[in-house]
């Protein structure tokens, strides 16, 4: 890590102002509540419905009919859970906004997302994908192994124009990337990229760091899980895109099912009201830990982006097993995002199930341990990262690089 270049804030320009030309922070506790006060109410309602009466049979068979040719939102009332959820709408609303796209289809998961972009490329023709790792280990997996059709071709950013085919559905990249931090000139990607939607898992960065809309992906991903619910109680994915993808996104997820709870929607509409402070909060502890575990001759390398963020990664010069095991503040649990500082091993967890040469080859060490920063006091934080890394070693010099690889 370049100990110089320590970031505890994203850019101004990117902090102060969402796509709509309100305040970012404004727009986070308004989006997707708009229309609260003119019905009397102040908190969301959570509908918990999975059908709904209708007395007009054919104006509902008329909404269903509009639904099956293009994927728009129902007009009128709802017809069923599966076809959409007025709670979920307002999350959808909300990250849409926010993340300055025309819409956002939200999902069970971040993998159900995933998996929804696949097969909706997938049902045109357009099964192969060009992606960069690292990525996500279970998205990783998807690819590799075909389990929904696709054939992939892997590269580095810079080979994305030469791996393009005229089957290629998807150009898809993670920057910050899991677990390296290594992040991608999306701008340069997306004009690589041609006609060919680029996909942008933005679950890192979060739109208050970074809006890849703004650089030209047409396809921005999220893992809602993490930051988006930000108190580790909340399992979804989400996808913000155009209206004509969203409407191919709706019909994949009406016919497989994989729709978000209403509970949840209401958790991660609530959830974003508190994202702009609680990503500023953490990222300011983590700059101050990268910047700690870079001047300890117990640590090798440390990888920090250069657009700020709460996840930094290290590795360690002894066993990183131990440190998992000595921490007693810090959470040793996979995911990430949440209130709490989360540790974990990506070679024995999250990344476990990538091929080791591709793991390693892609910058994934055995040695590399993942840090998810959360609001705790840093102080108590490198309390305790220091009795987990356990004795200072007589004279060892630490290994220090620039932050997480640039393209």
């Amino acid at each position: 890590m370049d100990s110089a270049r320590t970031h505890t804030s994203p850019p101004d320009d990117v902090r102060s102002t969402a796509p709509t030309g309100r305040a970012l922070a404004t727009e986070a506790v308004h989006a997707g509540r708009d229309d609260l006060a003119a019905r009397g109410l102040h908190a969301p309602p959570i509908d918990l419905s999975t059908t709904y009466p209708s007395y007009d049979s054919r104006g509902e068979a008329a909404r269903i009919d509009a639904f099956a040719a293009t994927g728009a939102e129902p007009d009128g009332p709802p017809v069923y859970a599966r076809l959409g959820n007025p709670t979920v709408a307002r999350f959808e609303t909300a990250l849409a906004r926010l993340e300055g796209t025309e819409a956002a289809v939200a999902f069970a998961s971040g993998m159900a997302a995933l998996s929804a972009v696949l097969l909706a490329r997938g049902a045109m023709g357009l099964r192969h994908v060009v992606a960069v790792r690292p990525l996500y280990g279970c998205s990783d997996h998807l690819l590799t192994a075909g389990l929904l059709g696709s054939e992939v071709t892997w590269t580095d950013p810079a080979g994305v124009e030469d791996a393009l085919r005229p089957d290629t559905g998807l150009v898809l990249v993670e920057s910050p990337a899991n677990p390296t931090l290594a992040e991608v000139d999306l701008r340069a990607v997306a004009h690589a990229c041609g006609s060919v939607p680029l996909l942008v898992d933005n679950t890192f960065a979060t739109p208050v760091l970074q809006r890849p809309a703004e650089h030209g992906a047409r396809l921005v991903l999220h893992s809602a899980t993490k930051y988006l619910g930000g108190h580790g109680d909340v399992l979804a994915g989400v996808v913000a895109c155009d209206e004509e993808f969203a409407g191919r996104l709706r019909q994949v997820r009406f016919a497989t099912g994989g729709v978000l709870h209403p509970l949840a929607g209401y958790l991660l509409l609530r959830g974003l009201s508190t994202l702009p402070v609680r990503v500023r909060a953490a990222s300011a502890g983590a700059a101050e830990l990268a910047g700690r575990l870079a001047a300890d001759p117990r640590v090798a390398r440390v990888h920090y982006p250069r657009i700020g963020g709460a996840m930094v990664s290290f590795e360690v010069h002894g066993d990183p097993h131990e440190v998992i095991g000595g921490v007693r503040l810090i959470t040793p649990a996979v995911s990430l995002g949440s209130v709490d500082t989360l540790i974990q091993h990506p070679a024995s967890i999250s990344h476990r199930i990538v091929d080791a040469d591709d793991r390693r080859s892609a910058g994934v060490s055995d040695r590399l341990l993942r840090l998810s920063v959360g609001l705790e006091d840093v102080d108590d934080l490198w309390a305790d990262l220091d009795r987990a890394l356990g004795k200072r070693a007589a004279g060892a010099v630490p290994l220090r690089e620039a932050p997480a690889r640039t393209a």
